[in-house]
């Protein structure tokens, strides 16, 4: 299947790109790894996450362990269409530009 490149405002703000970039390598990924790995509070973490739960990106479920609440986030299959899409875009938009785009860690020149 064949995703059509399409750039998307919403997953495009670095905190959002970040967010979702990390739940595409994973099932299911819990609230506080989110949090440590892109290095937001909780509120401003929460903040986004509704956001790209309200668009339909992604998926929260809520549990306890033990007495403990537990947050974990998915991101939906809609969610995963757009962000490829919206790399489908980005990679249109680098190749334009004529340079190649390198796997890995961005390479400099000294």
């Amino acid at each position: 299947m064949t995703i059509a490149p399409r750039f998307d405002e919403l997953i495009h703000a670095p905190t959002r790109l970040s967010i979702v970039s990390l739940l595409t390598a994973s099932e299911w990924a819990e609230f506080k790894y989110l949090r440590d790995q892109v290095g937001l509070t909780d509120s401003a973490l929460s903040k986004q996450l509704t956001t790209l739960e309200e668009a339909g990106y992604i998926e929260i479920r809520k549990a306890f362990i033990g007495k403990r609440p537990r947050t974990s986030v998915r991101l939906s299959d809609h969610g995963r269409q757009a962000f490829a899409g919206h790399v489908a875009a980005l990679q249109e938009i680098v190749a334009r530009s004529g340079l190649a785009v390198l796997p890995g860690p961005a390479r400099t020149q000294t």
